[in-house]
């Protein structure tokens, strides 16, 4: 007899929550606890801490964290039953799922020898293509975004990125 297995489980309203918490709760924790603590280095003389290369991976860990604790909270507490639940999981088309694919290796396998710029605006405009985006002055936005972010990124965060090719 295995009571206790059946209570837990008719605990659990919605599964898919439940288990997607889990799983990021567990990855938050090895990037907050392992991977930026011992992978990101931090230069011995630092005069303001949010210039620290760990800032924002730490930042964004412990949020990730928290929002992985709320998703498993709302799997235990909120019922998944009806039709009209705006988080319902509405699966694309394998047309749309191959460009995003080709968008993100884009992005990786492009970003040193086209620069940061050029590949944003490519991959962006993949992006644009895998969803119904059909006006036309949209599509600016795939050029003003990659190049606002990157000189945001170089300009003013410091960061060194490949701005063009060559």
């Amino acid at each position: 007899m295995s009571f206790s297995d059946d209570r837990a489980v008719k605990r659990i309203k919605d599964t898919l929550d439940f288990t997607t918490g889990i799983v990021l709760l567990v990855v938050s924790l090895v990037l907050a606890l392992y991977l930026v603590p011992n992978y990101i280095g931090e230069p011995p003389i630092l005069q303001n801490p949010m210039m620290s290369p760990r800032w924002l991976p730490n930042i964004v860990s412990w949020l990730m964290l928290a929002f992985s604790v709320l998703l498993i909270l709302q799997g235990l507490l909120v019922t998944n039953k009806s039709e009209n639940d705006e988080r319902k999981f509405i699966k694309g088309s394998l047309r749309r799922f191959v460009i995003m694919v080709m968008a993100l290796l884009v992005y990786v396998l492009f970003f040193e020898t086209l620069g940061a710029i050029l590949t944003g605006i490519l991959a962006t405009v993949l992006l644009f293509l895998a969803h119904p985006v059909r006006t036309w002055w949209v599509y600016g936005f795939a050029v003003a975004f990659p190049v606002a972010v990157t000189l945001l990124f170089v300009n003013v965060m410091n960061v060194p990125l490949p701005l063009m090719p060559y």
